[in-house]
């Protein structure tokens, strides 16, 4: 049955990782977590002057570099003046060289958003009419490619690395003790420990790149490496690192002087001071990928983090303790193997790590989302939807394994008392003899008979000084190390077999099998989710993107302005999309009013609104206009002065309730 066994499991764990595998190798390069929501001049827009700057809204705080922000002319030279910054808020621009010509003229952009990843695209204006444009853009990005594979594969082996050595050690510490002494749980554990370190060393040495040029050859420039040591992500690689030194010695103190303590309260004292220590460096490592990636940006940051961290933590006690289970089901010797009782143990550890999985599952999910349609109309949310199958799938074969546990826990009790049973039965039968031997001796009469009757073993053929000739010295010793590998091959046989006749320990080592391979593709599907543009950002800039092209080509007909603004204020109904049209946007008088909607298109109404107008070339403003509510999700304002024609930034306060707040801003071209 063995024999049959096998294969089967071969095929399942190469067919899993597989899967796995082409997941990853068919999820396409990672989208950007930042998003453009606005820019100016917009999309498609054509102006009758040139501007003098250009600017793009994101929908977080992105990191810049000189050649952050370009812009090509026809001919595809650049026309900018290569000094990006920040103007307001998650605004940035660029400068433009004066007299431009008429023409079609690109904007090509390449930042780093807030939570680590690249984003990189391009878009046209015109001056005057539009024009043919020999202006050429890379359309890869850098995080496709080469390095961006291999940086993916990296994020995955990091992932992969924690679980396997945080979730290994929580197994031994906390379900099973013993396995502190099993060569194959501590050769498990190190892997993990390995693993996350080459991982963090090799993103730490592909992320300049990676955020950069993209090519494999910036991979070992070390003026990159000294650039990306500044940044956030840097400092969270280089802190995990640090860390990785404190789980060494956690790790060397669980697998020798613990295994080795034999005191039963010094061991007490050190399984209390392992456990508290360890907690504490798991959760740093946590946090490294806490204070970098999803958690740090958007709305509640500060308790995002803490709530992430508690969720890797219990991925890691789920999935690495399950690993070190099957490992110890697979490859425990036969004189030591994994008891009931551990198996129980764990299972109640899983658990509630996947009551916390749901937990906070639940309000990352809310957070990164949003709204239930993004469920079904962003790429985040269907991949989160397979996520959730598969952890419903894992939940069900964990209740199965649960299910064998039960029976295995009611088999060893049964062959406790059997075996009790068996040694009392023995000692009364050793105590009937006794009496007999006391009474007439039958049993001693007849064992000394025996002993007499038996014969005088043969003399041995080869006295010592008789050996043979020492030239078949190393024949000997040949057949003794055969005759040894011989019984160690039996052995082994022989462990397996005995692992393999119990029912309900083969019951259990299929089913925690089959967990361990779904937990292959959910940590798959769980790292490309981390490389996915949010829905939540996703959803914004499409409401923001399709109808400000538009109005801003209407703009640029009729001389009135239309400016749309998602907003996101955090707190119930505090998300849609706020519109200010300004007629005849110019110099003077103007007709101001101001739309709320929901993302659906519906407009509702929020306690206050207002709308500020500053020229800062000029050092003019902020000039504050509160305009009066006329019908639902309907403001207005008469008579907005607007002093002399510039680069106006339009500011918009939105309050939706007493405490939910927000000022979204964008740049217009004005009189």
């Amino acid at each position: 049955m063995t024999q049959t066994i096998a294969p089967r499991v071969r095929n399942l764990v190469l067919l899993l990782l597989a899967a796995a595998c082409a997941l990853l190798a068919g999820a396409g390069p990672a989208s950007a977590h930042a998003a453009v929501t606005g820019s100016d001049p917009g999309q498609g827009a054509v102006v009758q002057e040139a501007p003098a700057r250009i600017s793009l809204t994101f929908s977080e705080q992105v990191a810049l570099s000189d050649d952050s922000l370009r812009v090509l002319d026809p001919d595809g030279k650049r026309v900018d003046t290569a000094e990006p910054s920040n103007v307001s808020g998650t605004t940035y621009a660029v400068g433009l060289k004066p007299g431009l010509p008429d023409g079609t003229y690109t904007v090509a952009y390449q930042v780093v958003s807030a939570d680590s990843h690249p984003v990189a695209g391009a878009y046209t204006f015109s001056i005057g009419a539009p024009s043919k444009t020999s202006a050429s853009v890379s359309q890869q990005a850098t995080d496709d490619g080469v390095v961006g594979w291999l940086y993916g594969t990296g994020r995955y082996v990091s992932y992969a690395g924690f679980i396997v050595m945080a979730g290994g050690a929580a197994f031994v510490l906390a379900c099973w003790r013993r396995g502190s002494g099993v060569r194959p749980v501590q050769r498990f554990v190190v892997s993990g420990w390995l693993a996350l370190t080459a991982a963090t060393l090799a993103l730490l040495l592909l992320r300049g790149s990676y955020t950069g040029s993209g090519k494999v050859a910036d991979v070992f420039d070390l003026s990159l490496l000294g650039q990306v040591l500044e940044t956030k992500t840097g400092a969270a690689l280089v802190s995990r690192l640090l860390l990785l030194a404190a789980a060494a010695l956690f790790i060397s103190v669980l697998f020798g002087a613990y295994d080795k303590r034999e005191d039963a309260q010094e061991k007490r004292d050190l399984t209390f001071g392992l456990a508290v220590g360890g907690v504490v460096v798991a959760a740093g490592l946590a946090a490294s990928w806490a204070m970098s990636e999803h958690a740090s940006v958007g709305l509640q940051a500060s308790l995002s983090m803490p709530v992430d961290v508690i969720h890797l933590l219990a991925v890691a006690a789920w999935l690495g303790g399950l690993g070190a289970l099957l490992v110890a089901l697979y490859r425990a010797p036969a004189d030591a193997p994994v008891d009931a009782a551990a198996v129980r143990r764990f299972s109640r550890v899983a658990f509630g790590s996947v009551l916390a999985l749901i937990a906070t599952g639940t309000y990352q999910s809310w957070r990164q989302l949003g709204s239930w349609s993004a469920f079904t109309d962003t790429r985040y949310g269907q991949l989160l939807l397979a996520k959730i199958a598969l952890v419903v799938v894992l939940v069900g074969v964990a209740w199965i394994s649960r299910r064998w546990t039960g029976r295995l826990v009611e088999a060893v009790s049964a062959s406790a008392e059997r075996e009790m049973a068996r040694v009392g039965a023995g000692a009364d039968a050793s105590g009937g003899t006794d009496a007999d031997a006391s009474g007439e001796d039958r049993t001693g009469t007849s064992t000394g008979h025996d002993a007499d009757e038996q014969p005088d073993p043969e003399p041995d053929d080869t006295e010592p000084d008789e050996a043979e000739p020492a030239d078949t010295e190393p024949a000997d010793a040949e057949r003794a190390a055969q005759l040894a590998r011989q019984r160690a091959a039996r052995d082994t046989a022989r462990q397996k077999q005995l692992r393999d006749s119990d029912p309900d320990r083969l019951g259990l080592r299929r089913s925690v099998l089959a967990e361990a391979g779904i937990a292959v593709v959910l940590l798959a599907v769980t790292t490309v989710l981390t490389q996915t543009e949010p829905g939540r950002t996703e959803q914004e800039a499409k409401a923001a993107a399709s109808p400000s092209a538009s109005a801003s080509a209407d703009a640029g007909a009729s001389g009135a302005l239309t400016l749309n603004m998602p907003f996101d204020t955090g707190g119930e109904d505090g998300k849609g999309i706020v519109t200010v049209d300004l007629d005849p946007a110019r110099v003077g008088d103007n007709e101001m009013h101001v739309y709320v909607e929901r993302p659906n298109g519906r407009a509702f109404d929020i306690p206050e609104v207002k709308v500020d107008f500053t020229l800062k070339a000029k050092d003019i403003g902020p000039l504050p206009v509160v305009p009066d509510h006329l019908a639902t999700g309907h403001w207005s304002a008469n008579g907005v002065q607007i002093p002399m024609a510039g680069d106006w930034q339009v500011d918009v306060t939105v309050r939706t309730s007493d405490i939910d707040e927000v000022t979204v801003s964008k740049n217009a071209q004005i009189g």
